[in-house]
């Protein structure tokens, strides 16, 4: 699109964690990057919003799950109404030209408003499966635009308006993929970085390093580990660690994970819609731990999505033991090729265009308000 109406911005809605707001970050790169003005609608714990340039206005409504009891459920319902009002009154305020939702319940107000105020509208689907904000208004918006290739949960009317778009990441991620995989042989360490979130992942402190201490000593000794641990958990994984002489960087939390990622032969993790798809981009091999309790089982579906060809391994969490995890470290130290190949299987599932191809279905979605805007 050439004509760029800076009086009339693009409206992103979104949840507040990791997996909601990645996404809807890169997209923001890329549109302010054409020109577009940017304003993000939330509720109160999408403070990561507020702290980017790129966005021009972050603007909070109110909004709630309708999960859990009788009461909640009432009371989900009473605050979704409170933030229908109040994304109708924001929406009417800044006449955006395209309304776009990334999931998680703080965007299906300001999403239902745009459909009835009659502003063009995106969803994007991080997941292999459809969040529940998304099947909310998956029958009500104009498009809905994809992660993976297969998404179950879409209703069979809504099918027709699906594009495959890609999962969106950050460009500092994305770079990483157009480097070389760092070099692995049996003589190299093997650089495994663990993580589990913004508070990390209690199975993975508790089983990680007990693992590698199972290692033979000469194998020990060949490892790197970098692992973002709760600080609850820190001086004890540390002590794990110190009493098999194993090389660590241990965080609760790493401000420039691209930076840990970039050094990385393995990544051992959990599968949000993000993390899957950022492993992807930085052609990274992953060993992935499904949170169990996730809605749908989604993770699972992530990690499936991918696994199969290739460029990681799937471990349910009740089989992620010391001695499995022990026999495949083991395994990928003595058969470096394993690793080398899973990165090059990777590479092939890449779309580091996801961004770019998901700001040209935005800016079509919104092409003939624009054009009005700009005649005004």
């Amino acid at each position: 699109m050439t004509i760029l109406t800076q009086s009339r911005p693009i409206v992103l809605a979104a949840g507040g964690t990791g997996g909601h707001v990645y996404p809807a970050l890169a997209l923001a790169e890329t549109l302010h990057r054409r020109g577009w003005g940017i304003a993000v609608a939330t509720d109160d714990r999408g403070t990561a919003f507020s702290d980017e340039k790129l966005i021009d206005q972050v603007h909070h409504v109110k909004a709630a799950t309708l999960a859990g009891s009788a009461a909640g459920k009432v009371k989900g319902l009473t605050l979704l109404a409170i933030g229908l009002l109040q994304a109708r009154a924001l929406l009417k305020r800044l006449k955006p030209i395209v309304a776009v939702g990334f999931g998680g319940y703080p965007s299906v107000p300001t999403m239902f408003a745009a459909t009835q105020v009659g502003i063009p509208t995106v969803i994007h689907e991080q997941n292999a499966i459809v969040g529940r904000a998304n099947r909310l208004l998956a029958s009500r918006v104009g498009t809905i635009a994809t992660s993976f290739d297969r998404v179950s949960g879409i209703p069979p009317k809504s099918t027709i308006k699906v594009v495959l778009t890609g999962n969106p990441v950050r460009e500092a991620i994305s770079a990483i993929g157009e480097t070389s995989y760092p070099k692995l042989d049996l003589t190299s360490k093997l650089n495994v970085l663990i993580f589990g979130g913004s508070q990390g992942a209690r199975v993975l402190s508790e089983i990680v390093p007990k693992a590698l201490l199972a290692l033979p000593s000469a194998q020990r000794s060949r490892l790197a580990v970098m692992q973002q641990c709760r600080p609850e958990d820190l001086e004890r994984v540390r002590a794990v660690y110190e009493a098999g002489s194993i090389q660590t960087t241990l965080k609760s939390y790493f401000p420039n994970m691209h930076k840990q990622l970039s050094q990385a032969h393995l990544v051992i993790c959990r599968a949000g819609a993000s993390t899957v798809s950022e492993l992807i981009a930085a052609k990274r091999p992953a060993m992935f731990v499904p949170y169990p309790n996730a809605t749908d089982d989604h993770q699972t579906a992530n990690a499936n999505a991918i696994a199969g060809c290739g460029s990681s391994w799937c471990v349910p969490e009740p089989s992620f033991t010391i001695e499995k995890v022990s026999n495949h470290i083991s395994t990928f130290m003595e058969n470096p090729a394993l690793l080398i190949n899973a990165a090059k299987s990777a590479g092939c599932l890449r779309k580091p265009d996801a961004a770019e191809h998901l700001a040209d279905v935005v800016e079509a979605a919104g092409a003939g308000l624009a054009t009005q805007g700009a005649a005004a």
